[in-house]
C-alpha cells in the first residue's frame, strides 16, 4: 500500500500568465505570424470577413484546445500593434506572435565517436555491448563515457543514477505504453530502436499517398512530420535520435545500448527541423496529434519563445486527456523561478520541469533550476545513446535528462496503468533521493529513483522551516554603486544558534545572465544565484547558523549592485 500525498508541500508558484506576456514580442518569433484563438462559433464569420486586419490567412486548425487561425501580415505593420489590436476584437480569444522553439542543444559538442566503451561484466544485465557506459542507469562511480569536456570528475558517486536495474526486477515496460518524441524526429530504421517504434498498422499496409486510417494524416506510419507536413518524421539532426534511445532503445540484441524501458513504442513527431528550429503552431499541432493518437506520454526536449497561452492550451488539452508532459528545464544555468523557459514553466498538472545532474551526484553546471518551477533532477551530462545512421554518441543537456524522466514514467504506467497526472507528478518528486545539491533547486528536492517511485518508497528529507517562526534584524549590506568589473566579494553573516538564516535584499540591480549575487551556506555550498533587477526579495533559506552572500561580475557594463537591509531566521 501506497502511502498518502502530500501535495501542498510540493505546490508550484509561476509566473502568470499576465506578467509573462509582457515580453512576449520581444521573444523570438516567425517574422509577420500571429497566431489566433477564436471563441468559440466565431470561425466561419472571422475568415468571411472582407479584410481581417490586411492579412494572409495562411492556416486554420481545428485543435483539441479549440479552433486557431494562422495569419501572415505585412512586414510594414507593427506586430505588437497588430497584436494588441486583435486581442481587442470580440470574436478572439486571444492573439500572439507564431513564437520560435529549438532543441535544447547538446551544450558541449561532440566529435563522433569520442567515448570509450568501458569493459564491465554486469550479472543480470543487458547484453547490450555499450552498456558499461550508460551511468545514468546504473553509476559504478568509474564509468562516464567523455565528452568534449572529458569527465565531470575523475570519479563518480556509485549509485547517483534512475535506480534502473532494480526498477527492472518489477517491470521493464510494456509494448502497450505509447510515447511521442516531440523533437526533430526519429531515425526509425535504427537497429536499437526499431523493435520499438509505433506502426500505424493501417498506414502501413494501406496505399502510399492515402490517409487509409482517415485521422487527417497520409502515410502517418511512424508519426508525423509537422516541419514539412508529411509522414516521414525521419530525424536529419540526431537530437531526436539520440533522445528516443535514452527512453527506450532495444534490450539484449547483443548491440549498442539499452533504454530506461526495454518494451514501449515510440512515436517520432517532428516540428524541429534539421537545423533544429519550429514554430508554436507547428508545435501545437504536433501535441494535439499526440493527444488524438491518444499517447501516454509527450517527451519535449526543447524550449524558447515567450509565454504562449496557445502552447499551454494544448497542453491542457494533453492533460485533460491523462497525458504526462515532460519538459526540459533548459541549458542556461539560470534560476527558471525568475526566468521563466517554456514550456517546461507551464503550471499545468501534467507538466514535469526536469534539470540535470552528473555522475558526481551534482546539478550539471550548465541545468536551468527553481525550486517553485523545476520538479525534478536526472541523469543529464555525458549520456550515450542512438544517433542516426547506426550510430551512437555522447550528449550532454536537459535534453538528455528529459528522456530519463519519461523512460522513468514509461514503467511506472506500465505497472500501475494511467493515474491522475498531478498524483504521478507528486510520487515522482516524494520518491526523489534527497541531496543538498537538489534540495534547493528542485521542487521535489531530488533526483529520480524508477525503484522508489515503482514501490512507493519515500526517502526522508530534512526538516522546512516553519513560515510563522521567522524573525529578523536590521543589517544594512551593500556592494560599492556601481560595482566594479571582474568583482569577487563576499561576506558570511552568523546568528549563533539559528536552525535556518536568509537575507533581504532591498534593491538589487545587476547584470542580467552575468553578474550574480551568490547566496552560500555556512560550508560554501551554493544554494542560489541572483541577476537582474528587483526589490524587497528574500532569498533561499540556508540549514545552520550562517550565510554567505557574495558578488560576481564579469569584465563589462557594471550596474548599481545590490543592498541588504535585514538578516532573518529562526531558532
Amino acid at each position: 500500500m501506497k502511502k498518502s500525498l502530500l501535495t501542498t508541500a510540493l505546490t508550484l508558484g509561476l509566473v502568470s500568465a499576465a506578467h509573462a506576456n509582457e515580453k512576449n514580442v520581444l521573444a523570438a518569433h516567425v517574422p509577420g505570424e500571429v497566431i489566433i484563438k477564436l471563441k468559440s462559433g466565431m470561425v466561419k464569420s472571422f475568415l468571411a470577413r472582407k479584410s481581417i486586419y490586411g492579412a494572409e490567412v495562411k492556416e486554420v486548425l481545428n485543435l483539441s484546445m479549440g479552433e486557431v487561425a494562422i495569419l501572415r501580415v505585412p512586414q510594414t505593420k507593427s506586430l505588437k500593434g497588430l497584436v494588441e489590436q486583435i486581442n481587442k476584437d470580440e470574436a478572439v480569444e486571444y492573439a500572439e506572435p507564431n513564437f520560435i522553439y529549438k532543441a535544447i542543444d547538446n551544450v558541449e559538442t561532440i566529435e563522433s565517436k569520442l567515448y570509450q566503451t568501458s569493459n564491465y561484466n554486469y550479472s543480470s544485465t543487458p547484453n547490450d555491448d555499450k552498456f558499461g557506459d550508460l551511468w545514468g542507469l546504473i553509476n559504478t562511480g568509474s564509468n562516464e563515457p567523455a565528452g568534449s569536456r572529458g569527465n565531470s570528475a575523475p570519479s563518480g558517486v556509485a549509485g547517483a543514477d534512475v535506480n534502473a536495474m532494480n526498477a527492472w526486477s518489477i517491470t521493464k515496460g510494456h509494448k502497450n505504453i505509447k510515447i511521442a518524441v516531440i523533437d526533430t524526429g526519429v531515425d526509425y530504421n535504427h537497429p536499437d530502436l526499431k523493435a520499438n517504434m509505433w506502426t500505424n498498422e493501417a498506414e502501413a499496409n494501406g496505399k502510399p499517398g492515402v490517409d487509409d486510417d482517415g485521422n487527417g494524416y497520409v502515410d502517418d506510419i511512424h508519426g508525423y512530420d509537422f516541419a514539412n507536413n508529411d509522414g516521414d518524421p525521419m530525424d536529419g539532426n540526431g537530437h531526436g535520435t539520440h533522445c528516443s534511445g535514452t527512453i527506450a532503445a532495444e534490450h539484449d540484441n547483443g548491440i549498442g545500448i539499452a533504454g530506461v524501458m526495454a518494451h514501449a513504442q515510440i512515436v517520432g513527431i517532428k516540428f524541429l527541423t534539421d537545423q533544429g528550429s519550429g514554430s508554436t503552431a507547428d508545435a501545437i499541432k504536433s501535441i494535439d496529434y499526440a493527444t488524438k493518437i491518444n499517447v501516454d506520454i509527450m517527451s519535449n526536449s526543447w524550449g524558447g519563445g515567450g509565454y504562449s497561452q496557445a502552447l499551454k492550451d494544448s497542453i491542457i488539452a494533453a492533460k485533460n486527456s491523462g497525458i504526462v508532459f515532460t519538459a526540459a528545464a533548459g541549458n542556461s544555468a539560470t534560476d527558471n523561478n525568475n526566468q521563466p523557459h517554456y514550456p517546461s514553466n507551464y503550471d499545468v498538472e501534467n507538466v514535469i520541469s526536469v534539470a540535470a545532474h552528473n555522475y558526481n551526484d551534482q546539478m550539471a553546471f550548465f541545468s536551468c533550476y527553481g525550486s517553485k518551477t523545476v520538479h525534478v533532477a536526472a541523469p543529464g551530462r555525458n549520456i550515450l545513446s542512438t544517433t542516426p545512421n547506426n550510430s551512437y554518441d555522447v550528449y550532454s543537456g536537459t535534453s538528455m535528462a528529459t528522456p530519463h524522466v519519461t523512460g522513468v514514467v514509461g514503467l511506472y504506467i506500465a505497472q500501475n496503468g494511467r493515474v491522475d497526472v498531478g498524483q504521478l507528478r507528486d510520487e515522482l518528486m516524494k520518491t526523489s533521493v534527497y541531496s543538498r545539491a537538489y534540495g534547493r533547486k528542485t521542487i521535489g528536492k531530488g533526483r529520480v529513483d524508477a525503484y522508489n517511485f515503482l514501490s512507493g518508497i519515500y526517502p526522508n528529507r530534512p526538516a522546512e522551516p516553519n513560515p510563522s517562526e521567522w524573525r529578523s534584524q536590521s543589517e544594512v549590506y551593500e556592494t560599492a554603486h556601481p560595482y566594479a568589473n571582474g568583482a569577487a566579494t563576499s561576506k558570511k553573516f552568523t546568528v549563533p544558534g539559528a536552525k535556518f538564516i536568509r537575507v533581504k535584499f532591498k534593491k538589487y540591480d545587476l547584470e542580467e545572465n552575468y553578474d550574480f549575487a551568490v547566496i552560500k551556506d555556512g560550508s560554501g555550498v551554493e544554494v542560489e544565484k541572483i541577476s537582474g533587477a528587483g526589490q524587497d526579495y528574500e532569498s533561499e533559506y540556508v540549514e545552520g547558523d550562517t550565510i554567505e552572500v557574495g558578488l560576481t561580475s564579469d569584465a563589462s557594463i557594471n550596474k548599481w549592485g545590490f543592498e541588504i537591509s535585514e538578516i532573518q531566521f529562526i531558532y
